[in-house]
């Protein structure tokens, strides 16, 4: 998965938050107002490798009497990304659904060769690079000199693991730049909707210990290039919102 990390740019367009007391929240992945079978959005930009031959397919489908997004991967990859600017003070919690037919049963948390996953969702953040030590810099650039200049300096990755515990979290095994959290673990809800909530805010700041910037895109990947299986997954719509919600 380290084609992915090339190109999760630090992103500064799309839909603007004002901080404020309750703002409404904001649907940055709105997949069940469109029509199944009708091309994505613009806002959202396909990413390919030409050294990766085979990519995940990603379709808008009608399932359980909802458009959602399907993602089909064969030893495959590819990734979605969107623009955004979310302010996570004012707006801390990121919402979604998502639904998985099956494990990818060589998974690995930790390494580069188990680093596929069936769902993966991503936050990007504004970061300077200029915070970082000089040696915390260099590492970077020399990173980007080798696989571009989007590599991002912080990021979340939610992922639905296979049997490591639900909260969890560790280092992604290319870059320590980018957090690993398991969102959903197991195959107990296999083939079943999962609604997540995070505290993008709280996460962040266990992640990388200091407060969290403005959140400046999103990204969906399911892939399975790195251990040559097959996944197919669903993705509902992606909420930010300033409170949790209650569940009975």
């Amino acid at each position: 998965m380290r084609n992915m990390l090339v190109v999760l740019l630090v992103m500064s367009l799309g839909a603007g938050i004002v901080s404020g007391k309750n703002p409404e929240p904001v649907t940055v992945g709105a997949f069940s107002s469109l029509q199944p079978g009708a091309d994505l959005p613009p806002e959202w930009q396909t990413t390919t490798f030409a050294r990766i031959p085979r990519h995940t397919r990603y379709t808008l489908k009608s399932l359980d009497g909802s458009t959602v997004l399907q993602a089909q991967a064969d030893a495959s990859m590819s990734s979605l990304l969107r623009e955004t600017d979310i302010d996570p003070q004012a707006m801390p919690w990121l919402h979604w659904r998502w639904r998985i037919a099956g494990l990818n049963s060589k998974s690995d948390l930790r390494s580069k060769q188990g680093d596929d996953f069936p769902v993966r969702l991503y936050v990007i953040f504004d970061y300077d690079i200029m915070q970082l030590s000089f040696f915390e810099r260099t590492k970077i650039r020399i990173a980007r000199a080798l696989y571009g200049d989007s590599l991002p300096v912080a990021a979340l990755c939610y992922v639905w693991a296979n049997d490591d515990p639900r909260d969890s979290s560790a280092w992604n095994a290319y870059t320590d730049r980018v957090r690993m959290v398991v969102a959903t673990s197991g195959a107990g809800e296999v083939g079943q909707w999962v609604a997540v909530q995070r505290n993008v805010k709280a996460d962040y700041l266990a992640a990388f210990g200091e407060p969290v910037p403005r959140i400046t895109g999103i990204a969906i990947a399911t892939d399975s290039d790195d251990t040559g299986e097959r996944s197919l997954a669903w993705y509902g719509d992606i909420v930010f919102a300033a409170r949790a919600q209650q569940h009975p």
